[in-house]
């Protein structure tokens, strides 16, 4: 009896301290300073710890978006700062030349092989999945390899691996008709072979890039950029095989890309931008807050990142938790940096 009541009270207070966390914002940085870098524009990026206070950074950069120059970088932060970007992919094959887009960097539990996804192609309706390997912590990189026919990998945001194994990358396609639709790769191998889960194609529902996070009752949520000017909803029992119908959440979308993650407090958090679609795809992007929630539907806004004016874009976060329990999200900074900050 005595035993449960201490349990019980532990439990109580992990709830309390839930209901009352409010992130604060320790560090924010450029990783590179707007003009300096060897590149016009940059955009996407994606972060991973590497080692104790060390992480690496990647984006895709250019003249501008989609243009056939635009290659993959990455910035190592160590001892307090991050070095110059170095390229680390590209989209030559022969003489022909395609831009690269939206690097996502994912590392299996326990394994010391880094992987950078990364699509290659004139846009997102024909664009390809490929996938690079480090065993040095991003130092070198392996040679490009093409994903199956049909796998695209993680569209923006970052797998998860389940307890069992399985492999779950959050993925979406947009047609040359402009429809949007989601789905989950499946790999029980490692990302040695994939399966496809559509995630209720049979709706009107129009979204992309999803992030995927696990409940503590073991089911599987994602949460999409959408068409719908909210940030959408569907729930998996069964590790991705099956979801449920969408589900708007209370987090205005306009048309922009989010990231979340479930934090070692049992909460859930996300970035995203507070507004609604404008007449321009870019409209919307000025701010960028943080938002937590406890059931990944009703969240609650917490914090602002970025608070713009007309022509600011602040957008495409990614965000993880290191092993001391900070958080470290990254942004696109008007197309000319890539921000860095860091919540406790």
């Amino acid at each position: 009896m005595k035993k449960i009541t201490v349990l019980s009270t532990l439990f109580a207070l992990l709830l309390s301290s839930c209901a009352t966390y409010k992130p604060q914002i320790l560090r924010s940085e450029q990783i590179f300073q707007a003009g300096e870098a060897p590149f016009k524009q940059c955009h996407a990026s994606t972060i991973q710890v590497i080692g104790k206070d060390s992480l690496l950074a990647a984006w895709f950069g250019g003249t501008h978006e989609s243009n056939p120059d635009v290659v993959i970088w990455s910035s190592l932060y160590h001892h307090g700062q991050w070095q110059p970007p170095v390229q680390i992919a590209d989209g030559i094959f022969g003489d022909t030349r395609f831009p690269t887009w939206n690097p996502v960097f994912y590392q299996y539990p326990h394994s010391d092989t880094l992987s950078l996804y990364y699509k290659i192609g004139p846009n997102p309706r024909e664009w390809k999945g490929y996938v690079k390997h480090s065993l040095d912590k991003g130092t070198s990189w392996s040679e490009a390899q093409q994903l199956p026919e049909g796998i695209l990998g993680p569209i923006k945001n970052k797998p998860i691996t389940l307890n069992n194994g399985l492999l779950l990358s959050p993925s979406s396609t947009e047609s040359k008709e402009e429809i949007w639709k989601a789905h989950v790769e499946i790999s029980r191998d490692h990302g040695r072979s994939w399966s496809v889960s559509p995630i209720r194609p049979d709706t009107s529902v129009q979204v992309i890039q999803p992030s995927i996070i696990q409940h503590a009752d073991g089911r599987i949520q994602v949460l999409c950029r959408s068409k719908e000017n909210k940030v959408m909803a569907a729930f998996s029992r069964d590790q991705g095989l099956t979801w449920s119908p969408w589900e708007a959440t209370n987090l205005l979308n306009p048309n922009s890309a989010t990231d979340a993650i479930r934090l070692k407090n049992g909460l859930f958090m996300i970035v995203f931008n507070p507004s609604i679609a404008g007449n321009d795809w870019w409209e919307g992007r000025t701010k960028l807050h943080v938002a937590i929630s406890k059931d990944g539907l009703l969240w609650k806004d917490v914090l602002t990142l970025e608070d713009g004016v007309k022509n600011d874009e602040y957008s495409y976060p990614t965000i993880i938790q290191d092993a001391n329990g900070l958080i470290h999200i990254t942004y696109t900074w008007n197309r000319k940096s890539i921000k860095h900050i860091v919540l406790k």
